[in-house]
């Protein structure tokens, strides 16, 4: 019975993951440590339910890149671009998570989150337009709405950018697609699709490198990680075919909705 709770986990984690950009770690990792705490599953430590769900987030970006690849929105030279500086980032910052304590920490980084998910319903395209003639990369994408989009960035500027957004990630745990995906609609002024897609490539990535770490490490517990699998590649494929159907104000409603989630569980834990 537990075992077939945790492919409903990886399914919902995997869609809502595809869905906004997201690696579905904010949902397995506390799911894990719940379900061992009530005694669903055998003891779960904080590094086992990281180290699992790391591997299984592999699945979670390869299943919803492929969803993404045969509509051509993932950006694969944004992606790369970006991985250069969130990679790092993100070792740097969960270094750091193992020297601080970060109770304050994470109260001042949970209204950050509320707020970007607030600074997301505004954006000028005055301003916008001022800022693209600055870009030394641009590109355009036709929006589900007909609409064509210019984006781009300055690549020193990006990198800079990914390396912060990766470091904050790395650091608090809460994997880099929540804010990359912020800043590349907000700053680059990607379109959410695209941010998205190329969101999830980048987790790919990501978790393809940082898991080896903790399978070395004994850190996976195997069993668990077969279970998700099914669920997180067929909840990825369902969230990848509801974004592509949504209007992207549709898609910054529901990316807001899980940043504002996230920065509750960042003050909870706080307090905890």
């Amino acid at each position: 019975m537990e075992y077939v709770l945790l492919v409903i986990v990886g399914f919902l984690a995997g869609t809502i993951g595809s869905l906004v950009g997201l690696g579905g770690g904010v949902i397995i990792v506390p799911s894990l440590l719940f379900l061992g705490a009530i005694h669903w599953l055998p003891h779960v430590t904080p590094q086992v339910a990281v180290g699992t769900s790391l591997v299984v987030i592999i699945f979670n970006g390869l299943s919803s890149t492929l969803s993404y690849m045969k509509e051509k929105m993932v950006d694969y030279q944004s992606g790369l671009l970006f991985f250069i500086g969130s990679g790092p980032g993100a070792i740097i910052g969960a270094w750091i998570n193992n020297k601080l304590s970060l109770e304050h920490f994470s109260l001042y980084f949970g209204l950050f989150l509320i707020a970007v998910s607030f600074f997301l319903s505004f954006s000028s395209n005055a301003s916008a337009r001022s800022q693209r003639k600055s870009f030394k990369i641009t590109r355009t994408y036709i929006t589900n709405e007909g609409e064509t989009v210019t984006y781009g960035y300055h690549p020193l500027v990006a990198i800079a950018i990914s390396f912060v957004v990766g470091f904050f990630g790395g650091m608090f745990g809460i994997g880099g697609g929540s804010l990359m995906v912020p800043a590349m609609i907000i700053l680059f002024f990607f379109p959410p699709h695209v941010a998205v897609a190329t969101s999830m490539f980048m987790i790919f990535l990501s978790s393809l490198v940082s898991s080896l770490t903790h399978v070395f490490m004994g850190n996976v517990e195997w069993l668990f990680a077969l279970s998700l699998i099914p669920g997180v590649w067929f909840g990825a494929k369902t969230g990848a075919f509801i974004n592509k159907r949504l209007r992207s104000k549709t898609i910054v409603i529901a990316l807001r909705l899980v940043l504002v989630l996230l920065g509750i569980r960042l003050i909870y834990q706080s307090f905890a």
